[in-house]
């Protein structure tokens, strides 16, 4: 079979699973997820905790919350893997396959790689600035996102 169609098939098989998995998620379960990622202005969902992060993929996460001085008092961290329900429900309420996830004033920002390439291009301090997460800092000079 070429890799083409194997890769199509593959993914289409991919497609097919989370759209079962989706019908998963009870109204009830994603209603305490809704509640989750209002809870607090920045909500992250996360391998482990701050302190013990259990993936090199929260803890890039956290660091770079960190480097953008987001204040612990408005920071809500949750460990899917302390809640395998959680874990699964996430992936299905954002339709984002992985962990971490991150969510501004109830809106999904992304996982990861999105985060890092946020900061990186400052786009990430102007959406925590806008947020009212972080206060706006006049000129270039101070932004915090990495150097390109």
């Amino acid at each position: 079979m070429p890799l083409d169609l194997t890769l199509s098939l593959s993914r289409r098989n991919v497609l097919a699973s989370h759209r079962v998995a989706a019908r998963f998620l009870s109204q009830e379960a994603r209603a305490q997820i809704q509640t989750a990622v209002t809870a607090s202005p920045v909500v992250l969902f996360m391998k482990g905790t701050p302190t013990t992060p259990e993936c090199g993929f929260s803890r890039a996460a956290i660091q770079v919350l960190e480097l953008q001085q987001v204040p612990p008092e408005k920071l809500q961290t949750y460990n899917v893997l302390a809640d395998p329900e959680l874990r699964n429900g996430i992936k299905e309420f954002s339709d984002w396959p992985t962990i971490p996830q991150l969510y501004v004033n109830g809106e999904f920002v992304g996982g990861c790689d999105i985060l890092l390439s946020m900061h990186q291009s400052g786009d990430l301090e102007k959406l925590l600035e806008d947020a009212n997460v972080i206060p706006k800092v006049e000129g270039e000079a101070a932004h915090v996102h990495a150097p390109a």
